[in-house]
């Protein structure tokens, strides 16, 4: 064999090893007994272990020089030995004995932190989430010692390749300049119309899984591979080909839980649609958290809060719940759905405040990681900062800083590809849109074909072959900005066009 078949071997077993942390991971979000924990703990560190020694053994960085040197006319193949001299950057930067540390600190963490939630007591998380902080720092500065970066781009780009502060903070400054304005304008909107009428539960848990189910084969998924569950914090995760997705529900408000399935449908599309050919190697891998983000806010915001969507489902629900009436129309469910409202909770949030809840934790991990905010004084930071962006104030650690999994879990530069996600998925949903006119239409039938389609051709059977703005460029004509994402919010909650 060639050097590069050598590789691909490499990185197929590579694969396996990271499905079956994966299934293990949500196995323990999902049914793992709390007893089992720090077992679970163990196993997990040692896939990760074992992972990690496969990607910075002699022979994987032997085989690059010599695949490298001998190079590949065919761009998948060139593509896939670029992700892979990556993969193995970040991998040998960091040593087996940190990596399987920072596992076992995570998975510590994440068990604690489900009780302090529970009980709004930060103190008990707080030396757990030390530690993570601590090994994510190490992390941080190993891996921007080996790539030439600084500690958080260092971290930032484990999710989300080639991504840099120095694309965000313009970005997040533009957003800043613009949208607390576009937020009061479009409360001072609301105010002066009737408030839509509210939908009384309660409302069977069976029901709104049922329901739930049958919107994700609407969107497309495949229950050939993959399945739908419950867990504190919903996600998609899972394996390739075995896509786990997860939701949690409220007997008073089923657009939580729906709204829940829809956006992690959008993430499941991704993975189901990653091009076959190339599932188990590096370049047929999604392209980076920002480029996910967007397919699931593409199916929850761009396409399933928009008036021709309700129009399909305002049948189902009364249907589903055995309801009549006005507050059942879809003019009713619509405006419900489309409120701007500051909350508390981030995953609550609609999605003209939602940028504030990322605003806010960015500046807070990155001052983290750069060691000027301590853990103690997080809560506290939390607090002033969202009475600052949404003028709320905490009651509370569980509705503040506890109520997210993502530093707990040790997954610091994750945040920020959210509010990435929602730029691109503006720009991706307007090209959509443009090169199939008729997709409203498609959409109050249900008829998810044309949407889906139109992502799988230009987004998710691409891989990773482009980086994250030539894809959008070659998809939408232009790199990431936000100029989609305010024409979309003043559309929809100035004009009432959308």
């Amino acid at each position: 064999m060639t050097a590069y078949q050598t590789l691909e071997q490499r990185f197929a077993r590579l694969a396996a090893l990271e499905g079956a942390a994966g299934i293990l991971g949500w196995d323990a979000q999902t049914l793992m007994p709390d007893g089992a924990a720090e077992a679970r703990g163990d196993q997990l560190a040692i896939l990760r272990g074992l992972a990690h020694e496969m990607l910075t053994a002699p022979g994987a960085a032997e085989d690059l020089l010599a695949a490298e040197q001998a190079g590949h006319p065919d761009p998948w193949p060139a593509a896939n030995l670029r992700e892979m001299r990556r993969a193995q950057a970040h991998a040998t930067a960091v040593p087996r004995d940190l990596v399987e540390a920072s596992s076992r600190a995570v998975s510590r963490s994440e068990m604690v932190w489900r009780e302090a939630r529970r009980d709004a007591d930060f103190a008990r998380l707080e030396p757990h989430l030390a530690e993570v902080l601590r090994l994510q720092r190490e992390i941080g500065e190993a891996k921007g010692d080996a790539l030439g970066l600084d500690p958080y781009d260092a971290l930032l780009d484990s999710y989300d390749p080639g991504m840099r502060r120095a694309t965000i903070d313009p970005l997040f400054a533009d957003l800043t300049s613009w949208l607390p304005a576009l937020i009061a304008r479009a409360r001072e909107i609301q105010a002066s119309r009737a408030a839509p009428l509210p939908l009384a539960g309660p409302f069977d848990v069976d029901v709104q899984r049922a329901l739930g189910l049958k919107l994700m084969a609407a969107v497309g998924f495949d229950f050939t591979r993959g399945r739908l569950d419950i867990s504190l914090h919903p996600f998609c995760g899972g394996a390739t080909d075995d896509v786990r997705i997860t939701t949690r529900y409220d007997v008073a408000d089923f657009g939580r839980a729906l709204m829940g399935v829809l956006h992690e449908t959008g993430h499941a599309l991704y993975e189901q649609g990653r091009p076959a050919a190339w599932r188990h190697q590096p370049v047929g891998a999604a392209r980076g958290m920002s480029l996910h983000e967007s397919q699931s806010l593409i199916v929850e915001m761009q396409a399933c809060r928009s008036r021709a969507f309700f129009t399909f489902l305002a049948p189902l629900l009364r249907e589903a719940f055995g309801r009549s009436g006005p507050e059942w129309s879809p003019e009713n469910l619509h405006a419900l759905n489309t409120r701007v409202a500051p909350g508390f909770i981030r995953v609550d949030a609609d999605e003209a405040t939602y940028p504030a809840h990322i605003l806010l934790r960015y500046r807070l991990e990155t001052a983290m990681i750069a060691g000027d905010l301590a853990v103690r004084d997080l809560p506290g930071a939390f607090n002033d900062g969202l009475r600052e962006l949404l003028g709320l104030a905490v009651p509370d650690d569980r509705v503040g800083c506890l109520q997210d999994i993502h530093w707990p879990s040790g997954a610091f530069g994750y945040f920020p590809t959210y509010t990435l996600g929602a730029l691109a998925a503006a720009q991706l949903f307007r090209a959509a849109r443009s090169a199939e006119p008729a997709l409203p239409d498609c959409l109050a039938q249900g008829d998810f074909g044309p949407l889906r389609d139109w992502l799988r051709a230009k987004v998710h059977a691409v891989g990773s072959l482009h980086g994250t703005d030539e894809l959008l460029a070659r998809a939408t004509g232009a790199p990431l900005g936000t100029e989609a994402f305010r024409a979309h919010l003043e559309a929809r909650y100035l004009a009432g066009a959308s």
